[in-house]
C-alpha cells in the first residue's frame, strides 16, 4: 500500500536546506529537487529532498524575526 504522508515540510514552510546551511521557504518540487526562497525574498535555490528539513521552533521564530528587522530596515 503507497503512504501519501508527506514527509518534509510543505509548500509555504520554512524549511532547512542541511547541505547549504540556509533557511528558505519550500516553493515546490520541480525534477525530483525542493525548490527553495530566502525567507526575504530572492532568488530560489534547488534542494534535494533529503536534505530538506524543518525548523525547530529556536530556528523558525529566529528566521522570522530576522526577516521582520530587515524589512522594518527598509521601511517595508
Amino acid at each position: 500500500m503507497a503512504s501519501n504522508q508527506q514527509t518534509g515540510p510543505g509548500i509555504g514552510e520554512l524549511a532547512k536546506d542541511k547541505a547549504s546551511g540556509r533557511i528558505g521557504v519550500v516553493m515546490g518540487e520541480l525534477g525530483g529537487r525542493v525548490q527553495m526562497r530566502p525567507v526575504r525574498g530572492g532568488r530560489e535555490w534547488d534542494a534535494m529532498p533529503g536534505n530538506v528539513v524543518a525548523l525547530s521552533a529556536r530556528e523558525e521564530l529566529s528566521a522570522r524575526l530576522d526577516a521582520k528587522n530587515g524589512n522594518s530596515r527598509v521601511g517595508l
